[in-house]
């Protein structure tokens, strides 16, 4: 290949991967604003930790890198839990996408990721990204991080720990979901992640309800 034209592709990459660095950047301040106050396991670290797991097993399956990781930032903004106008929240980050100069196709790509990766919903989102997305979020709320989230989420939503009667309880959560999720998993990593964290979830249950009993 000639040198020039060599060079010349070099320096396109190069700036194709510093927009794509700062678009990064900006998707991180704009979630760090949106979740900086949140008390119930859904804040900034929560998608920082979902974000660089995702953008982990997209490197690993071959797939878009850059969606991935922007779409992992993103994940809950407009879920029901989280916001008061779910519809509102999801037009202001609409207008926060097209701020970045993505292009249509990379706001789409995002926006499906976001919409299709709810649990409550039971959907299986089309992507190979968005899998990866919702196999990422998935591990998240298991495991020794999942077991602390779901207090801090039984907490700031005024839910019992456990009673025997009642089912709207944290520790009924994990029956409902959490020990569901293993099995539910995508890709090769997640499932691998998933296994050890799944493990973790039924030996602190059988030393909880051993606690609990005495």
């Amino acid at each position: 290949m000639d040198n020039n034209i060599s060079n010349l592709l070099q320096v396109e990459w190069e700036m194709f991967t510093i927009t794509e660095n700062n678009q990064l950047t900006r998707i991180k301040l704009y979630i760090e604003e949106l979740f900086r106050k949140d008390a119930s396991g859904h804040d900034f670290e929560h998608m920082k930790r979902v974000a660089k797991l995702a953008k982990e097993i997209a490197i690993d399956e071959g797939a878009d890198v850059f969606i991935t990781e922007a779409a992992a930032w993103l994940h809950d903004v407009g879920d029901y839990k989280l916001f008061d106008d779910p519809d509102r929240a999801l037009q202001e980050l609409s207008s926060f996408l097209q701020s970045l100069s993505l292009t249509d196709r990379e706001i789409n790509d995002i926006e499906n990721i976001i919409t299709k990766i709810s649990f409550s919903k039971g959907n299986i989102p089309e992507t190979l990204e968005g899998k990866i997305v919702q196999d990422a979020d998935r591990i998240d709320a298991i495991g020794a991080i999942g077991i602390a989230r779901t207090f801090a989420f039984g907490g700031a939503a005024g839910q019992l720990i456990y009673h025997e009667k009642n089912k709207n309880t944290s520790i009924q959560h994990f029956y409902d979901k959490l020990l569901t999720l293993a099995e539910l998993m995508h890709t090769e990593k997640g499932r691998e992640i998933a296994k050890e964290r799944h493990h973790f979830m039924e030996e602190f249950l059988e030393q909880f309800f051993t606690e609990w009993d005495v």
